[in-house]
């Protein structure tokens, strides 16, 4: 896990439950800002913290707003969010989680897309064999990406795959995942244009009619939301209610100490066994596709 660790802080799917980060000396640190975004940055290989392991159904994510940012499971209407079931996908159907030091700017209108930024670090579905636990820090190869316009907002999901893979010389670019993975693309665009009509919403729309991109388009996407990421570390850009305390980041104005993020640590309940995961949670959702 590239040295990094982590600690369970109360109930797994309990409201309260986080999930800090340690760096290999055991220090607390943030998984948004302080892991770097490059694992190669010479072989364009990224980092990527995964939030939610693939076939499970809590939606686990950075805590933008908290300090620290440990992982926690997204809340709506003060309930525990869980992704439905819609046949024939069960849970998330890849490793899912983000790319650190980037940021989707709420402020900047994409040219590509015309809508604005989601606010939180740039998505990644890892294709892979491995299914990843929460938390871990893995290094990936991008292949691709795919526009997603949810709400009105830009959320681009790079497409990538673990360089750990025995499979992941094999992939260099999007028409490789077509090659050797057939049908998994389009399970993608599935996915993500239906996961939230059991929830009552319309489906979701995609920019570039639901198109892939290719790796050196994800790649200058990515480098992009590193620069929105840089400038919000730095307060050149106003950041809202996004936390941005970190322990490591040269020249940032909200770097704190060991003993603070420590103290931000200990002050959450301490780690209890795992709530039971509802039984709706298993629950199929079959419905005509449009």
């Amino acid at each position: 896990m590239a040295g990094y660790s982590v600690e369970e802080r109360a109930a797994p799917h309990s409201l309260e439950y986080r999930l800090f980060f340690k760096d290999a000396a055991g220090c607390y640190i943030s998984p948004f800002h302080d892991i770097p975004i490059y694992a190669d940055a010479g072989k364009n290989v990224f980092n990527m913290v995964v939030e939610v392991p693939r076939w499970t159904n809590a939606k686990m994510e950075i805590a933008t707003k908290d300090p620290l940012n440990p992982i926690k499971q997204d809340v709506k209407k003060g309930k525990l969010r869980y992704v439905a079931n819609v046949f024939p996908h069960k849970g998330y159907i890849w490793n899912y989680g983000a790319i650190p030091q980037t940021w989707e700017d709420p402020s900047h209108k994409d040219e590509n897309t015309g809508c604005c930024g989601d606010n939180d670090p740039i998505d990644v579905c890892e294709i892979g064999s491995k299914v990843c636990s929460r938390g871990e820090v893995i290094k990936v190869k991008v292949l691709g990406t795919l526009a997603l316009i949810d709400e009105g907002e830009t959320d681009w999901k790079i497409i990538a795959i673990n360089v750990e893979d025995p499979e992941a010389d094999s992939y260099n670019d999007i028409s490789d995942v077509r090659r050797m993975k057939p049908g998994y693309l389009e399970a993608t665009v599935d996915w993500f244009r239906r996961y939230k009509v059991p929830d009552g919403k319309p489906e979701n729309q995609f920019a570039f009619n639901g198109e892939f991109k290719d790796k050196d388009f994800a790649l200058n996407v990515i480098k992009s939301t590193h620069e929105y990421w840089k400038a919000l570390v730095a307060k050149k850009t106003d950041g809202g209610e996004i936390n941005c305390t970190n322990l490591t980041v040269s020249n940032s104005p909200f770097c704190c100490s060991q003993e603070c993020a420590k103290a931000t640590v200990d002050a959450a309940p301490p780690c209890k066994a795992a709530n039971p995961i509802p039984p709706e949670v298993d629950k199929w959702f079959y419905y005509q596709k449009n």
